[in-house]
């Protein structure tokens, strides 16, 4: 049973979200004072929970924890983008507006991924979960007319180098951060804890 001390969650009932608990929280101010002893200011402690609606993205985040990297393809005949197909996942078409067709790109991913082009950072901003430095990469598909933002999880990147997709399916988080990538002939023991190739390792 959920008190209004709980923390804040969701239930979906006839396709609207109906929220229970608490999903702002205060703590108590903490004076701030300077090298002469007087007062300069508080600290004002707040935490707030966000409700994160996917909406028509929701399958794409749901198959990263299947192990299955899903794209899009616009198949309206009168677009001049026919045929395009888009990763990241786009609900919709960019040129005509029309809803995309949600098509599976796990293999093609495995087996055609590149490297186009890669950046590593040491310093993240606020709230980052990722073990630095981070090796930002962005992948290019055979066929697919964008390039995907993401992260090498195992060894250093270099543009052109063939890499296959990673998936968290064992804890998934639900976030883009259930996708990373690998070299080909990475090691399945090499893999950061919950992740895995999601099929068979090329």
């Amino acid at each position: 049973m959920t008190t209004d001390k709980a923390n804040g969650s969701v239930r979906v009932v006839g396709q609207a979200y109906k929220p229970s608990g608490r999903f702002h929280f205060s703590s108590a101010p903490t004076s701030i004072w300077n090298e002469c002893g007087e007062l300069t200011g508080i600290t004002n402690p707040r935490e707030i929970i966000h409700i994160h609606s996917y909406g028509g993205e929701a399958s794409f985040f749901a198959s990263l924890g299947r192990g299955k990297l899903l794209g899009a393809r616009c198949d309206n005949p009168e677009c001049a983008a026919h045929a395009s197909i888009f990763l990241p996942f786009r609900i919709h078409c960019p040129d005509c507006l029309a809803r995309c067709a949600v098509i599976d790109l796990s293999t093609v991913a495995r087996e055609t991924a590149r490297i186009h082009t890669f950046m590593i950072t040491e310093r993240t901003g606020a709230f980052n979960t990722l073990p630095v430095p981070i090796r930002f990469i962005n992948v290019e598909f055979e066929g697919v007319c964008t390039i995907l933002m993401s992260t090498l999880c195992v060894g250093e990147p270099a543009i052109g180098m063939r890499v296959v997709p990673v998936y968290n399916t064992e804890d998934p988080a639900y976030t883009i951060l259930d996708l990373s990538w690998a070299p080909v002939g990475t090691r399945d023991a090499d893999l950061p804890r919950h992740f895995n190739f999601g099929g068979t390792n090329p």
